[in-house]
């Protein structure tokens, strides 16, 4: 009997979606843009240590799938973060990007990396534009480093790079004190602001809420919304929708919903529901075949009941993460108990 051959490498070409001209959900906005942050979002639920074969696999299905972005990781402090305590996409030193990408990157795809606020030596970590592979910058603040973020856009931006902005637990911010942040912060370099769903915890009404007051303020700035969400109640790609619906240009996904807990909006959806025919869903379909699905043998991401209690809680996952590492992980009725006790 013949072994069973691996599927061949991922072809480019999918059926054509509408023209821009079409009416309704039958059209499309060419202006969206659609970052993977796989490997960044996904490395939180393994300490970021990918091996390079799986990165350079994400990489090149990004390109063949006409993925705007790909985000390589976090650009963190070696003086807070220890290297042999993390994997490499904890730092995405440049050597290490350059030997995924090469020196010379494909056209399309372009990278990026996260920088936190006040966990980032930006000053000597983030080099250049014209020395780096990297195009752009997404700096993630907790509302109360905003300052500490603003001097990093500044620095990014000054370096030649492209540069959003992630505003961290926005469920959590007090609405009298989130319009003075906003303002704040569409007064700085970044182009982009996203809304974040960092809890997974929102529905479509807070999305929609939220979207348009970010609105209010990015818009009269020049500035565009993007979008970034977790699948703890099952309404990443949904909550993701509401937001393109609103506006949002910039949106972001893991593949096969890689992502930290329940993980993110899936990509293979997104780029499903979007029809932009510069989208090609098979080589993203190849590499969840081949490489991602895979690693559920070791990593366990995507939705549990524990991820929807952190969520409709609006607690941080991390609870939740911790308790499915455990040996009681299906115990769900005590979980339940501790987190309502906790609160």
């Amino acid at each position: 009997m013949k072994p069973k051959q691996k599927d061949p490498v991922p072809a480019t070409k999918d059926a054509k979606a509408p023209a821009t001209g079409a009416k309704g959900w039958l059209g499309y906005r060419p202006e969206i843009k659609v970052l993977d942050c796989t490997i960044r979002d996904g490395g939180l639920m393994n300490d970021h240590r990918f091996t390079d074969e799986f990165v350079r696999a994400v990489y090149e299905a990004d390109v063949a799938a006409g993925v705007d972005y790909m985000e390589m990781g976090y650009k963190a402090s070696k003086k807070i973060f220890r290297r042999e305590e993390h994997g490499t996409w904890k730092f995405s030193d440049e050597a290490d990007i350059r030997r995924i990408i090469g020196d010379k990157k494909r056209t399309g795809t372009k990278i990026s990396v996260m920088a936190d606020a006040e966990r980032t030596d930006y000053h000597e970590d983030i080099l250049p534009k014209k020395e780096s592979v990297l195009d752009m910058i997404r700096v993630a603040t907790y509302i109360h480093q905003i300052p500490a973020a603003i001097d990093m856009i500044k620095d990014a931006h000054d370096k030649g790079y492209e540069t959003t902005v992630n505003l961290m637990a926005v469920t959590a911010v007090p609405d009298s004190e989130l319009g003075g942040a906003l303002e704040t912060l569409v007064n700085s370099e970044a182009s982009t602001l996203y809304v974040v769903d960092s809890f997974g915890n929102m529905y479509s009404e807070q999305i929609r809420a939220l979207v348009k007051k970010f609105q209010h303020y990015a818009k009269p700035a020049g500035k565009q919304l993007g979008i970034h969400t977790h699948n703890n109640m099952q309404l990443g790609f949904a909550n993701t929708i509401e937001a393109i619906v609103l506006g949002a240009n910039y949106v972001d996904a893991s593949i096969c919903g890689l992502g930290r807990g329940a993980g993110n909006c899936p990509m293979e959806l997104i780029l499903s529901f979007l029809h932009n025919p510069k989208f090609k869903l098979r080589p993203i379909l190849h590499c969840i075949q081949h490489t991602v699905e895979p690693l559920r043998e070791k990593v366990r991401w995507g939705f549990a009941i524990p991820y929807m209690l952190t969520g409709c809680l609006n607690r941080h996952p991390k609870t939740a993460m911790d308790f499915m590492e455990g040996d009681d992980y299906e115990n769900i009725v005590r979980f339940y108990d501790d987190v309502i006790a906790d609160q």
